[in-house]
């Protein structure tokens, strides 16, 4: 899927959002910069000098985007901080000045003194994280460089996310720690709905493929089929193994309620339901309880399409409305420490699984 950086915050912010990649970012890039209060820090200047733009430019993006660069780490700085700023800039500079290597860039050499006086004196400066450093390197349409840097960026996104997983994003639903009992939630009440389908219908090959696109296409606007082609899966593949906790105890909860409403509409005509009578009756379901499910509804689309975009590179045409930017804690609930595959939390959480099951 193309990500048009200069355009799109949402993939901005997934990629600031995601420290994985960032750290693989810093370790490519490789620009020096200042090291203040225990991280990389850099001036206006030498942002100008790294991209090939004029400070001027520089000003301009920040004013444009004044709210998105301070979220990203950009701040003026000045009293005490300030100070303490100027000390780590010169010793920044000092050792610029022995380094040899002529793949890192000589910024004494394209900074004039007069610069370096400014910076000296000034009773404030604008400082940049190397995430704003990258954020503007985002949006910049007049650097080359820029636009080499974008590309690398997105490459590396990418590799972060499949060397986290190793290689494979299909089932990467099932590293968060909620995947599991919300599968075995989700078998549960789905056996209950398909006993109620089975019980309470009339004999007909189709009702239980019809059911379930009926609850998928209520919940997030695609059937089966749709969703597995979106996601590159086989005929064989279980859409739900790959599906978010969240939306699987949606699923349940619709299966759960409706195979309730089949049982008692059953009972009251004293007969098993037509087709189409029961394509009615999930109609009234909706309506009865859209309102209580809206909430829900708009966060596992929310969830679906934003994750599906970011790891799967897969964007759900019926949901783009919904697609939002990932959060720090998105990215640590998938790819950090707490996340593992599916074989290896079942293993960890086998007694659970058994009495779930068996509920």
């Amino acid at each position: 899927m193309a990500k048009d950086l200069t355009t799109s915050d949402v993939h901005r912010k997934n990629i600031l959002n995601n420290k994985y990649a960032l750290q693989e970012i810093e370790k490519e890039v490789a620009f020096p910069g200042i090291y203040f209060e225990d991280s990389l820090r850099y001036t206006k200047r030498q942002i100008a000098y790294y991209y090939d733009i004029d400070v001027r430019t520089i000003n301009r993006y920040l004013e444009q985007h004044e709210d998105e660069f301070a979220k990203s780490g950009y701040e003026v700085i000045s009293g005490n901080r300030l100070k303490d700023f100027k000390k780590a800039y010169d010793q920044y500079l000092h050792g610029l000045s022995d380094v040899k290597d002529i793949n890192v860039p000589n910024i004494l050499d394209d900074i004039s003194e007069k610069d370096v006086a400014d910076i000296s004196k000034a009773p404030k400066v604008g400082v940049f994280t190397f995430r704003a450093f990258l954020n503007i390197g985002m949006l910049l349409t007049e650097s080359d460089r820029a636009k080499q840097l974008r590309a690398l960026m997105l490459d590396i996104v990418i590799d972060t996310i499949n060397a986290k997983i190793g290689g494979n994003t299909k089932y990467i639903n099932q590293r968060e720690e909620e995947f599991l009992p919300s599968a075995v939630r989700e078998f549960n009440y789905r056996r209950a709905f398909t006993d109620a389908l089975d019980h309470c219908i009339v004999d007909n090959k189709w009702k239980f493929a019809q059911f379930t696109d009926a609850v998928y296409k209520s919940i997030f606007h695609e059937n089966a089929k749709e969703y597995k082609q979106i996601l590159n899966l086989k005929a064989k593949d279980s859409a739900r193994d790959t599906m978010y906790s969240e939306v699987l105890d949606l699923i349940a909860a619709y299966e759960n309620g409706f195979a309730k409403i089949l049982q008692t509409k059953k009972k009251d005509v004293g007969r098993k339901l037509s087709m189409p009578e029961a394509a009615s009756l999930f109609i009234e379901f909706e309506n009865a309880h859209g309102a209580a499910f809206q909430p829900l509804l708009e966060k596992a689309k929310t969830l679906m399409a934003s994750r599906d975009m970011v790891f799967r590179d897969a964007l759900h045409e019926k949901l783009k409305s919904y697609v939002t930017h990932l959060t720090s804690e998105e990215f640590e609930k998938f790819l950090g420490e707490k996340s593992m595959v599916f074989e290896e939390r079942l293993k960890a959480n086998i007694d659970v699984f058994k009495r779930l099951k068996e509920r």
